[in-house]
């Protein structure tokens, strides 16, 4: 028997076998100009660009040289116009999914599709290439999930492949948001037999090969570093991949992940021989024109982003030493007793430590981040619906998916990053006509995004101390 170093080599004739099926690799000029065309196009001013009439998009090219053509131009269903709402949300069971997976989201809970899977979804389950402009939370995971099972539901391999030979690549920017998306796919994956593994950084690299190692796989999750690593050593080979799918485009271009994004692009079927599912928080020139040299004619759905809800939510900034966060939390918490609360944190080390603080201080709460298992995030998220669980400790990732209704207060227990993130965070409060109290810790490790918050916000931030209760030491 061969072992798995063996199965999984790829030969020099392979690898020429492979090259027939896919685009040459780039040479390092061809990239290095090709990334300066990228960064070049994100600073000139955007231009409007006419949508072609609806049934356009449902025209693939039929020939090689109008595939080339649309390497050329922007694609003209790629604007920043927002589609409307069906008027009717779409059900699942309208769907024409495997039954199995029907069964496994009606036991997530779920009955209805999210605007933006009620809209993609006829599309990427005829086939068809997509490219979506909406956050996390809004359902996208979901959207391009169940379009890879159910493709490969309906269309199983008579031979499997060799091991660390995926049929579908799912690209995240970040390990968290692969772990997250390794979750929901558990979930979804309750009643079928496929198997999804998720490769990154920051985790054992020996651990993660193991895992590959065990038996064919049908969903690769991977963030581009990570990657590249299995590719370098072989233990991964691109070539059978059936359906890529780029998540968080926008945040691939910021992080500067494009260089190792094309390379690996570059190594799986050409894209008239694949499926490409593309998303994006936004799409500017240079997303745009990452989208239009990966995909073929896509539908382009576009899901508006949240807006800030300052007539239903009371935005506080408090002024802390970070050394002293923790406790004025717990103060915080003991003297307001808020009905039900999200706090944020920008990391999981942060949440995890923080649910640890708060439980040794006899404070009922649990944790919510991507490397908590799905059936825990699930019972957790069930405890908090319920009210048996009033106090919830979320990262950004984790956190945009939450929609329960009564939550009174969102505590920014440090300013996120990005300034997005903030109104996702404080939406989780102030919903469905009620009000809530959004308050943000302000301390000397992050003041620096004032700035940028006060800009998308459109007017100063007033940061005051936070003289609310008698001193606890």
């Amino acid at each position: 028997m061969e072992s798995p170093s063996e199965e999984v080599a790829i030969t020099e004739e392979e690898t020429q076998e492979a090259a027939q099926h896919s685009e040459p690799a780039p040479t390092d000029e061809a990239v290095d100009n090709a990334e300066q065309a990228t960064v070049d196009s994100a600073s000139e001013p955007e231009k409007e660009v006419d949508l072609a009439p609806e049934t356009a998009s449902m025209v693939k090219p039929n020939t090689e040289a109008e595939a080339e053509a649309e390497n050329t131009e922007i694609d003209s269903d790629i604007a920043e116009e927002a589609q409307p709402e069906p008027a009717e949300p779409v059900r699942f069971q309208e769907l024409a999914l495997p039954e199995p997976l029907v069964k496994a989201i009606t036991k997530l809970g779920f009955e209805e599709c999210t605007p933006i899977q009620g809209r993609a979804l006829p599309f990427s389950l005829s086939d068809y290439d997509v490219t979506g402009q909406a956050q996390t939370g809004t359902g996208k995971t979901a959207a391009f999930l169940i379009t890879l099972f159910t493709r490969f539901w309906e269309n199983p391999l008579q031979q499997r492949p060799n091991l660390g030979t995926p049929r579908a690549l799912v690209l995240a920017p970040t390990r968290e948001l692969a772990l997250q998306i390794e979750g929901d796919a558990e979930g979804l994956n309750r009643y079928m037999d496929m198997r999804t593994v998720c490769v990154v950084g920051g985790m054992d690299f020996d651990r993660q090969r193991a895992e590959l190692m065990k038996g064919p796989v049908d969903i690769l999750v991977a963030t581009p570093g990570r990657l590249i690593d299995f590719l370098d050593r072989r233990d991964i080979n691109l070539s059978g991949v059936e359906c890529l799918v780029i998540d968080e485009a926008d945040r691939m271009l910021d992080m500067g992940f494009i260089p190792d994004v094309r390379r690996i692009v570059y190594q799986t079927p050409h894209k008239r021989k694949r499926q490409t599912l593309f998303f994006s928080a936004t799409f500017n020139d240079a997303v745009m024109r990452l989208a239009d040299s990966w995909t073929i004619d896509p539908e382009h759905i576009v899901v508006e982003p949240e807006s800030v809800a300052t007539d239903t939510v009371e935005q506080k900034f408090w002024l802390v030493e970070g050394s002293k966060r923790q406790k004025i939390l717990l103060d915080f918490i003991n003297h307001a007793e808020p009905e039900r609360a999200i706090i944020f944190a920008n990391r999981r080390d942060r949440t995890h430590k923080l649910v640890e603080f708060l439980k040794k201080k006899q404070i009922s709460c649990e944790g919510l981040a991507g490397d908590i298992p799905q059936k825990k995030r699930l019972s957790t998220l069930n405890k908090f619906k319920s009210g048996e669980l009033k106090y919830l400790i979320a990262t950004d990732v984790a956190g945009r998916g939450i929609h329960v209704d009564g939550v009174t207060h969102v505590i920014n227990f440090e300013l996120p990053d990005d300034a997005e993130d903030y109104v996702h965070r404080i939406g989780r409060t102030g919903r469905a006509g009620s009000t809530g109290t959004a308050i943000s810790f302000v301390s000397e490790d992050d003041a620096f995004n004032l700035p940028a918050l006060e800009e998308y916000l459109g007017g100063p931030i007033q940061c005051i101390q936070p003289d609310l209760l008698p001193d606890s030491d």
